[in-house]
């Protein structure tokens, strides 16, 4: 019976191991690693672009926050919020090409990363400010040719 129980628990817990495992893998392990994930796929035509809307995948809990909130409240007053467009390429429609990504690290908990691109034929140039989490590189602010996320969000 107790070999029963063992054979049983190590059943149990190898899903539970193999998990966690590949949430690891999946969680960037370098702010490079992490914003390519995200611009990977725009030269892709059938791509229709990040969940942005699932905001604790992508941004820094302040930001995430005041995204959500935002988003809550539009909702509530049967309006559009404040992000009304991809703010990865900072755009609503997108022809990506000539995709660039550089990253400067600060001090290993924050970084800077440089995406450039075409759209539509336009240069454009994204700065993205990011930090270390507990849930691993995220954005804490995004610089587009339309200003700051974070300035959406003043008050």
């Amino acid at each position: 019976m107790p070999r029963r129980r063992l054979v049983l628990a190590v059943i149990g817990v190898l899903p539970a191991q193999a998990w966690a495992q590949a949430a690891l893998k999946d969680t960037p392990a370098t702010p490079e690693s992490f914003l390519r994930g995200i611009y990977a796929p725009y030269p892709n035509q059938d791509f229709k672009g990040q969940p942005y809307w699932q905001v604790d995948r992508f941004f820094a809990p302040d930001l995430a926050r005041a995204i959500e909130a935002d988003m809550r409240e539009a909702k509530r007053r049967g309006e559009v919020p404040k992000l009304d467009g991809d703010p990865f390429i900072d755009a609503q429609d997108w022809d990506i090409a000539k995709l660039a990504i550089s990253v400067k690290s600060d001090d290993g908990s924050k970084a800077t990363g440089v995406v450039s691109f075409e759209n539509l034929g336009k240069p454009t140039q994204i700065t993205l400010d990011l930090v270390h989490t507990g849930a691993g590189w995220r954005i804490a602010d995004i610089k587009s040719p339309s200003g700051r996320l974070s300035e959406l969000y003043k008050k």
